[in-house]
């Protein structure tokens, strides 16, 4: 589909009165710092720890449910239906692990970087292994989600790719290098409001076009959209109950219980209780979000579900659906368009600027202060200046990162690095092994979809290229598909993270066993509620029978002094 420009003068106003307002946000909370007198790098990283959690629990939600959440969300589901809404569920599950276990554990270090836990646990080691790991998912993390939306968007607006990569990446960076964490908190709360926006515009002016919401949820439940529940066990199905729940929930834990990213907004609360708050609004923000998008879903099957615009050959890939949408029905509505722009951007935005902020953190926290010694000699103000320098650094290097992503078409240390490495390895193996042996459609479970309805004039002879064709042609032309590509790697994708962590415990707890293991842990280094539960469960065993505790009492030093002399005495019959 050839790009076609379709923004009036009412859509880039909204768009860029949108920028202009983040850019504003991040300048103001710079200059307000600097009147203070406040900079440092606490103050840059963590906010002084004062922010209370209303703001922190929206910029939490909008971090992660990104420009994908918009775009891909509602795709998701005219694909493969609405059991994407039980990630909800998952969530739940994600937070209460992560305010009974790690945010106690966090507060009590008084950390900034969550990696100095694991030097403190397990050694320098094992810290820069996950570091590195983490700096290398960030960063393509960061040009995916920066080039992959321009594209989809540009594809369908005509915007050129490029100046809008390059202005989301330079607002990111003025407003994440000036404000600090403050800057993209607010920022992230201002561009949340702009995404849920954007998301109930569509989805209000798209079932008024269908001709309402009833008509919508009977389109769907006809074309077997409405798969709330299923059930089945088998871990290569790519969405069931089972693999929603258990591996969501292992991945999404991972995500807001260790990423530095979202770790770094719950340290910046006042306090532990407002960091336990933050995390449970946040879920409400998430799940409004996430049944928007998935309502938008369904309002895109009830439109295009007799006339697939891939199978008419009119766009390439399901990540232009949702604009396709937008500029077909909703574009007569002045403003429409410049507003699902600006949500789209919105949530690039907010992830942008949080990965800058945890990349420079963990730079500063893991590798400048513990390594160069010289830094503790500077002065707030040069520190907080070379945090600024740094911020800005990875905040240009995602025009390169997204450029980078158009081309993709003998003890506990020693277990836990070992076991890290294996983890690590084995998810790769099987994510890039499913990427070249894609899994059948079996097992993703894609709904059907038609051309019935098109008109003859919509259907193109053309065929478009994508790059998954090209790697299964690759990988097996003429081929038949291996045994182990219709068991092993189609293995569900939620399942990588369970794969991973469970493979990386294994490891970790057999070598440190055959090797010795490590039996003096700090207690600060192990969450709050571990001791807790280890009461709990052995309470009955640690408890004496009744003789017993009768012959203990009357062997034992009592209180007093003046009876000290019958201490261990035995009581002659």
């Amino acid at each position: 589909m050839e790009g076609k420009s379709v923004f009036q003068v009412w859509d880039y106003v909204i768009f860029i009165s949108m920028v202009l307002v983040s850019a504003a946000i991040g300048l103001f909370c710079a200059f307000k710092d600097s009147r203070s007198g406040q900079e440092s790098t606490e103050e840059f990283f963590v906010g002084n720890r004062q922010i209370s959690a209303y703001p922190i629990a929206l910029s939490l939600a909008s971090s992660f449910l990104s420009a994908i959440t918009v775009i891909g969300n509602p795709a998701e589901v005219y694909s493969f239906g609405i059991m994407f809404l039980m990630f909800g569920f998952t969530w739940f599950i994600t937070m209460i692990a992560t305010s009974l276990i790690y945010i106690p554990l966090f507060y009590r270090l008084n950390i900034i970087s969550t990696y100095e836990y694991l030097n403190r646990r397990f050694g320098q080691l094992v810290r820069y292994q996950v570091v590195c790991c983490f700096l290398i998912y960030m960063f393509l993390y960061l040009g995916i989600v920066t080039y992959a939306p321009s594209l989809a968007l540009s594809q369908v607006t005509g915007i050129n790719l490029w100046i809008s990569i390059v202005t989301t990446a330079c607002v990111c960076t003025l407003y994440t290098a000036l404000g600090g964490i403050k800057a993209v908190v607010w920022t992230d709360v201002f561009q949340l409001c702009v995404m849920l926006i954007g998301l109930l515009t569509v989805l209000i002016q798209g079932s008024i076009h269908i001709g309402g919401l009833e008509k919508v949820w009977n389109i769907a439940e006809n074309g077997g959209r409405l798969n709330f529940l299923d059930f089945d066990p088998d871990p290569r199905r790519r969405h069931t109950f089972w693999t929603i729940i258990v591996g969501g929930t292992f991945g999404w834990t991972a995500t807001y219980s260790c990423n530095q990213a979202q770790v770094q907004r719950y340290l910046a609360c006042k306090s532990e209780k407002e960091a336990k708050k933050a995390v449970f609004l946040n879920w409400v923000g998430m799940v409004i979000i996430l049944t928007t998008a998935c309502l938008c879903g369904l309002v895109m099957y009830a439109l295009y579900g007799s006339c697939d615009p891939i199978k008419a050959n009119r766009i390439s890939n399901t990540n232009q659906l949702m604009p396709l949408m937008v500029v077909e029905i909703l574009n007569e509505t002045p403003g429409v368009a410049g507003l699902f722009v600006a949500s789209a951007y919105s949530g690039t935005l907010s992830s942008i600027s949080s990965g800058i902020s945890a990349m420079a953190a963990i730079v500063v926290e893991d590798f400048i202060k513990p390594l160069w010694k010289p830094w503790e000699q500077l002065s707030n103000r040069k520190k907080t200046l070379a945090t600024k320098l740094l911020a800005m650094i990875f905040g240009f290097a995602t025009i390169g990162l997204a450029g980078v992503a158009s081309l993709l078409k003998g003890n506990i240390i020693q277990g836990a690095f070992a076991g890290l490495c294996v983890g690590l390895s084995l998810s790769m193996w099987v994510g890039i092994a499913a990427q070249i042996y894609p899994p059948s459609a079996k097992f993703t479970g894609l709904l059907e979809t038609s051309i019935s309805g098109c008109p003859l004039s919509n259907v193109t002879t053309s065929t478009p290229v994508n790059v998954t064709s090209l790697l299964t042609a690759v990988a097996s032309p003429n081929q038949e598909r291996p045994s182990i590509a219709e068991d092993f790697y189609s293995l569900s994708y939620l399942y990588y993270s369970p794969l991973a962590c469970l493979s990386t415990v294994f490891v970790g707890l057999t070598i440190s066993f055959f090797t010795g293991g490590n039996e003096k842990v700090d207690p600060l280094l192990i969450s709050p509620i571990v001791p807790t539960i280890h009461k709990f469960i052995f309470r009955i065993k640690q408890s004496l029978p009744k003789r017993e505790r009768m012959n203990k009492s009357q062997t034992s030093c009592p209180m007093f002094k003046e009876n000290s002399a019958s201490c261990g005495k035995t009581t002659q019959f």
